[in-house]
Order: C-alpha cells, then sequence, then structure tokens
C-alpha cells in the first residue's frame, strides 16, 4: 500500500509538471515519536485565498500544485496537532521540504483554555470557537449565546437566531439549512462560523435580515450521531432533534429529523374594540379560552459526492408534514347584538415535499460555477367554522373551507470570478415559475394562479488597504396572473457597504441597502369572505410595492476577551404595505391590506460581551427604537426600549446559565405589539464524552406565562388585546443530548445557493 500510494504520487507530480505548474511536497511527521502523521491537510495559501490542497498520504507525502510564482504560505493541519505554517520562496522551481514536523496538541485535563479566534474580513466576522466554549453547550443555539457575533439575537427558548428583528438567511457548508436544521447540529462539530448583518447579493431576493454560513469539522470514513430532546414537567411541551451522518470516500449520507409538539389548554384572549363609522357604531367586550396544539415533522434525506475539493454534487429529499388545530370559547359583551357566546374552530394541514439538486465546480483558484434546481409539490387543507351562538339560542356560522395545490420549480446558476485576493465578482440569475390551484369547498370558486418570478444580480467586492468595499444590484422581474387580473413588477435591489479595519481593536462599518417589498400571492387576491357579524375579509390586487432604504452605521471595539459594538440604523419606507379596517355600509367592515405613506424607524443598538474569564461568560444588549408611520388621515409615532442579557458559568462537567429578555414595542401601521417576554434558568451535567444533561426553568415567577399585549390606533376599528399562555409560567423542563462518533475526517468542497418554496396564494380568514 505503501508503495502504491507513493508510485500515485510519483505519477500525478509528473502530471503537474507536465503542465508546467509548480510543485510544493514533502512528508509529514509527528515530532513527537517521528511517526507519519496520515491525513493531514496540507494547503498553498495567497493571502486569505486557498490555491490547492492536498492530504497527506499513507507515507506522510504530499504534493501541492501552484501556478503561483509569487511567495505563498503552506499550511499543514491535523486534528490533535498544532497548525504548522511554512513560507515558500518566490520563483517557478519545485520546492521539497523534505520532512514537516507537527506538534502534538497540549489539552490540560481535557479542559481548554484557548480562547476562540475572531478574523474580521471582506465586511465579516468569523469566528473559531474555543473548547472552553463547545464544553459549555449542549445545542448550537447555547454556543451561539457565547460567540462575539453583534448584531444577532439568540432566543434559547424557542431555539431561534434573528438579525435586526428578522430571520438571517443560514448555510451550512454553504448549503441551504434551516433553523431545525441548525438545531441538530453538535457544537463540537462546529470549525468555525461566519456572520454578516449585511446580505450578499444572491441572497437579497430571498428576504432574509444578515447572513450565517456555519462549516463543519470534515470527516473521513464513518460518521457521527446527534440526538437532542427536550419536554416540559407540567405541561404538553415536547421537541427534539436527530442527526445522523455517514462518510465513505468521496460519498457522504445524512439523515435528520426535527419533531415539535404543542399542547396548551390554559391560553386566554381579553379584548376590547369598536367598530366606528359616519352612521354606525358597535362596542365590543370578550373574554375568551383559545386552546391549542400543532405538531410538525421536519425531515432530511440528503447525498453529498465529492471527489475532490472543487467539486460537489448534492441531492437533498425534504418533507415537513404538519398540522394545527386552534379553538376559541368565547363570552362577548356586544353594544348592537347583546350578550353572546362564540365557537371558534379551525384546523390546517400541509405537506410540501422538495426535490434539491446542486452542482458547483471550481475550475481552478479564480473560476468557479454553481447551479441548482428545486422541485416542490405543495398541499395544504384548511377549515375553519366561526359560529356566533346567541340567548335565544340563534346560530350564525362563517366558514372557510379551502384546499391549496401548488407546483413549483426553482432555478439557479451563479458564476464567481477571483482577480485577485483583493477583487472578487460574482453574478447569477434565478427563474422561479409556480401554478397554484385553490378551490373554496362553499362555493363555485377555484381560482388558478401563477406565477413566474425572475432575479438577475451581480456583486464586486474590492479591498484596498485597510478598507474594503462590496457593491451589489439585481433586478427583479415578476408576473402573475389569476383567473380576474394580471400583474408585472420590475424593480431594482441594490446595497453597498464599506469597512474600515483601523487597527487590531477597532472597526467601523456602514451600508445602505434599497429594497422592493412584493405583495404575496395571498395579499393580491381577491376573494371576499365574511368572517363575523360586522367584518369582510378580502386580499387587495391593487397594491402597490412598496420600497424601503436602509441605512446603517456602527463600531466595533475588541480587547482580548471583551467586545463591544455600536450600531445605529435608520429605515424609511414608502409604499408599506399595512393591514387596514374601512366602512362598506350596512353595519359591515372591510379588512384588507393598503398601502401606507411612509413607514420610519430609527434604531440604535448597544451590544457587550465578556468571554470565558475563569469559566465566566456574560452578553448583553440594549435597543432602542423610535417608529414613525402615517397613512391619508393619520399618523403615529413610538418609542421602545428592549434589552436581553444572557451569563454563564462552567466548571468542570457543571454549567449554569441564565437568559432574560426584557421585551420591547413595536408600531407598524395602526397596530401596537409588545414582543414576547421570557427567562430561562438553566443547570447542565455532562458526566461523560456522549451524554449532556439539563433541566431549565422558565418564565419564572410569572403565574401568566407568556404574555403578548397589542392594541390599535384605528379611527375605525380601535382595540386593546391582552393574550396569555398561562400554561408556560413557571415551566420546568428536562433536556438529554447524546452524541457519537466513529471515522475521521472528511473534506467536501462548497455550496452556497440556496432556494427553497414555501409560498402560498391561499387567503385565509
Amino acid at each position: 500500500m505503501k508503495r502504491l500510494s507513493t508510485l500515485v504520487l510519483l505519477i500525478l507530480s509528473l502530471a503537474i509538471q507536465s503542465a508546467s505548474a509548480r510543485v510544493v511536497k514533502g512528508r509529514v511527521f509527528s515530532s513527537a515519536d517521528t511517526t507519519v502523521v496520515v491525513g493531514a491537510d496540507c494547503r498553498l495559501m495567497s493571502g486569505d485565498r486557498q490555491v490547492n490542497s492536498w492530504r497527506s498520504n499513507a507515507d506522510g507525502s504530499f504534493a501541492v500544485a501552484s501556478g503561483d510564482k509569487g511567495s505563498p504560505r503552506l499550511e499543514v493541519e491535523k486534528h490533535g496537532f498544532s497548525t504548522t505554517e511554512i513560507l515558500i520562496k518566490g520563483g517557478s522551481d519545485d520546492v521539497d521540504l523534505g520532512p514537516v514536523f507537527l506538534e502534538k496538541s497540549v489539552e490540560l485535563k481535557e479542559v481548554s483554555v484557548t480562547a476562540n479566534q475572531v478574523v474580521y474580513t471582506k465586511g465579516r466576522t468569523i469566528v473559531y470557537p474555543s473548547a472552553s466554549e463547545v464544553k459549555a453547550s449542549s445545542t448550537s443555539i447555547e454556543l451561539f449565546q457565547k460567540l462575539p457575533l453583534a448584531g444577532l439575537t439568540v432566543n434559547p427558548i424557542h431555539q431561534t437566531l434573528s438579525v435586526d428583528g428578522g430571520s438571517p438567511y443560514i448555510l451550512i457548508n454553504g448549503r441551504p439549512a434551516s433553523m431545525n436544521e441548525v438545531n441538530t447540529l453538535a457544537p463540537k462539530d462546529i470549525e468555525k462560523i461566519e456572520f454578516s448583518r449585511f446580505t450578499p447579493a444572491r441572497y437579497a431576493d430571498k428576504g432574509g435580515n444578515g447572513f450565517i454560513d456555519i462549516t463543519l469539522k470534515k470527516r473521513d470514513d464513518g460518521g457521527n450521531v446527534y440526538a437532542y430532546a427536550r419536554s416540559a414537567v407540567n405541561t404538553a411541551f415536547v421537541d427534539g432533534n436527530i442527526r445522523g451522518s455517514y462518510h465513505q470516500g468521496p460519498s457522504q449520507f445524512s439523515l435528520f429529523y426535527n419533531p415539535s409538539w404543542r399542547n396548551y389548554q390554559s391560553v386566554y384572549d381579553f379584548k376590547t374594540e369598536s367598530y366606528i363609522s359616519p352612521d354606525f357604531r358597535v362596542n365590543l367586550r370578550s373574554h375568551d379560552r383559545a386552546p391549542f396544539n400543532y405538531l410538525t415533522n421536519q425531515m432530511q434525506l440528503k447525498y453529498d459526492y465529492s471527489p475532490s475539493l472543487n467539486t460537489l454534487f448534492s441531492a437533498t429529499f425534504y418533507a415537513a408534514p404538519s398540522s394545527n388545530d386552534n379553538r376559541r370559547l368565547a363570552h362577548t359583551a356586544d353594544s348592537e347584538l347583546g350578550n353572546y357566546d362564540n365557537l371558534d374552530k379551525s384546523r390546517s394541514k400541509a405537506f410540501s415535499p422538495s426535490l434539491d439538486l446542486f452542482f458547483r465546480r471550481k475550475f481552478n483558484d479564480r473560476n468557479a460555477l454553481e447551479a441548482q434546481v428545486v422541485g416542490t409539490l405543495s398541499s395544504s387543507d384548511y377549515r375553519h367554522d366561526n359560529t356566533y351562538i346567541y340567548p335565544d339560542d340563534r346560530e350564525e356560522i362563517y366558514s372557510t373551507n379551502a384546499d391549496s395545490r401548488r407546483r413549483s420549480l426553482i432555478s439557479e446558476v451563479s458564476y464567481i470570478h477571483t482577480f485577485s485576493v483583493k477583487t472578487e465578482l460574482s453574478a447569477g440569475f434565478q427563474n422561479t415559475i409556480s401554478h397554484s390551484t385553490n378551490t373554496y369547498l362553499d362555493t363555485d370558486y377555484k381560482p388558478v394562479l401563477t406565477e413566474n418570478n425572475n432575479y438577475l444580480y451581480a456583486s464586486l467586492g474590492q479591498s484596498v488597504g485597510k478598507f474594503y468595499f462590496s457593491l451589489s444590484s439585481g433586478l427583479k422581474m415578476y408576473w402573475i396572473k389569476n383567473d380576474m387580473n394580471k400583474r408585472n413588477f420590475v424593480r431594482n435591489l441594490s446595497r453597498a457597504q464599506i469597512n474600515w479595519y483601523i487597527n487590531q481593536k477597532w472597526r467601523l462599518f456602514g451600508s445602505f441597502v434599497f429594497s422592493p417589498s412584493i405583495p404575496s400571492l395571498s395579499a393580491l387576491t381577491d376573494y371576499p369572505q365574511q368572517v363575523s357579524p360586522y367584518l369582510v375579509s378580502n386580499g387587495n390586487p391593487d397594491l402597490k410595492v412598496s420600497e424601503t432604504f436602509t441605512y446603517n452605521l456602527g463600531a466595533s471595539f475588541n480587547y482580548k476577551k471583551f467586545n463591544a459594538t455600536l450600531i445605529t440604523a435608520y429605515v424609511n419606507s414608502n409604499n408599506s404595505g399595512i393591514g387596514d379596517i374601512a366602512y362598506l355600509g350596512d353595519h359591515l367592515f372591510l379588512s384588507q391590506s393598503v398601502n401606507a405613506r411612509y413607514y420610519r424607524q430609527y434604531a440604535g443598538r448597544l451590544m457587550l460581551q465578556l468571554n470565558g474569564v475563569a469559566g465566566f461568560g456574560a452578553n448583553i444588549t440594549l435597543n432602542l427604537n423610535h417608529y414613525e408611520t402615517a397613512g391619508a388621515n393619520w399618523s403615529h409615532n413610538l418609542t421602545s426600549f428592549s434589552a436581553d442579557f444572557s451569563l454563564w458559568w462552567n466548571k468542570g462537567p457543571f454549567t449554569i446559565s441564565y437568559w432574560r429578555k426584557i421585551p420591547g414595542k413595536s408600531l407598524y401601521g395602526y397596530q401596537v405589539g409588545k414582543e414576547e417576554n421570557g427567562d430561562a434558568l438553566q443547570f447542565q451535567y455532562r458526566p461523560d464524552k456522549h451524554w449532556n444533561l439539563g433541566v431549565s426553568w422558565m418564565y419564572m415567577f410569572d403565574k401568566k406565562g407568556t404574555r403578548y399585549p397589542a392594541w390599535s390606533y384605528s379611527l375605525v376599528n380601535p382595540s386593546y388585546r391582552d393574550r396569555y399562555i398561562k400554561d408556560n409560567g413557571n415551566m420546568v423542563v428536562l433536556s438529554a443530548t447524546y452524541t457519537a462518533d466513529f471515522g475521521s475526517i472528511f473534506r467536501t468542497a462548497r455550496r452556497s445557493l440556496n432556494n427553497s418554496d414555501n409560498g402560498s396564494s391561499l387567503l385565509k380568514q
């Protein structure tokens, strides 16, 4: 075998030499016992750009080809050893380094004191989690809480990530990923995380806030298993994640399953509202119990084939069957109709299997091509009965019973060209074609809706000294038609950012984003439905495209284990789509989306973080927001403060952490909503390298549990609502995590095209 590997190496070296490429070769040994090191990653680097790579053979030998006649850098890396770097002298001749020795890594009784490594480059923050942070985290969400990623908000109760109030666009090894898939990752499998509050051009059409790319540690033959489960003791709160993968040569198979179940009975609403017109007014006061339950099952089966670092083919099957059951039992005092009871029941089922085919080819160190095709078949069934029961036993029922079927095909191609280490250009084209049929069972109405969405984009990144600039622009061309009308939209998406890396401690950054918001298919659907004695709901086919301008300016300071970031933002949106209530006549009011004159937001955010001081860490975020919005004959404003902080301490196998959220308020149109409250105290015990056991106390000392107060300033339909889920109050949750590994390291090419279809044209009550 040794002779065979050597022969293969020589043949390859000759082939490389015949192509007039420079070759850097040698053999890798352990400095401790002079034995050969097999499977070491040998990478030739030019600046921060990888030129080529090789993995050491059975006899420790390697040969890395490069056409670079400058002075590249060789990095030799292997798990369990310290990384070695060697500067290669300039020239065109081959280089034989002879023996290259690696030093064994030193661990102190399984406790590493190494801090995480933070790199700021090309407008992104790259974090390599430290061993202590990984050890103190049983889930990926817990790990994210501890990392210095300014602008990222973590909710450990719901296990979600958010950036500036919205969901970020997430990649795993450059491929598409949902939040549920992120939750299946074991912290120890995460090599690095790239984060940016600035969404790249190729993802700007997908509506994400910010950008996260998680790189996993690579494997050879072998695999791993990760399982996580948690369940409340005192209420029906159960979810978990199971992930398994197996690697054989260039192939990788993976499977993940994420179930989530809720069954809440103690859910209460207290609401006051009025319907006001020039000749009619009604006042309503209601109190009700609104139990609900849902069950979701997310499943993914994936195959990757990567014969080299330059080539990747991926096939992914994804399905997420779900069901929801909601009830509302209300007693209402109505100034017009008197007192009555209200029984509101709704049920829905959805199933959207999809097949994702992806191909990436890196032709050389400067050019790469990506292509993706995603086919989705969606079906959803919706049943809604709203029954009003009066004292004389008279009943009025308002129903919506509808089925929706949707077929879609998404295709995209992207090309990346690297002019140099400092300059990169990318461009691409995406097309989405969909066909939806909605059947409203109580009528003969069966609209057929067709969508054709095209997105053409280009992006240029340039480094100049300590500055990094990025400019991108895209053209969105959107056609939609149904049985009654046809709409066309052509809009531009543009963004720019600048980063000034003053020194190792200070960084200044700014960005500008112009983005249109095209109305959803359901918002454009013209199908009126009476949903209560006073209210008719309908879409609005005359909705305009809203245009949003976003400006950001910020600064960050990093010193050893302390990080501080200040971010300011201004958002100005014209023709923003808002919910509206208008009087139709005959004691009926119309609920639909309309275009407001403007929406403005002024925001400031301060983030402070302390990492790993004697096992202790802290993360504090302070937010101040001011909102302004106006319509044809009204205007409103609101100022709100919010905060969240997390503390943790790790000692040996024990970890204790606390998270607290001080909720803020937000204003959009007439509507004011208050964020969900929350806190959690968690104890963890890691008896061995496989298991992590935990107990959490959530919504501490809050008898009403989760609260969602909201109110409306509408001149036609003013209201106030206090909703709370008592089941969540003082909730005790038990959790367990199990991980197991076998085999060694796997290296795969990375993907960055990420498409999925989650659209719906069904108009619901």
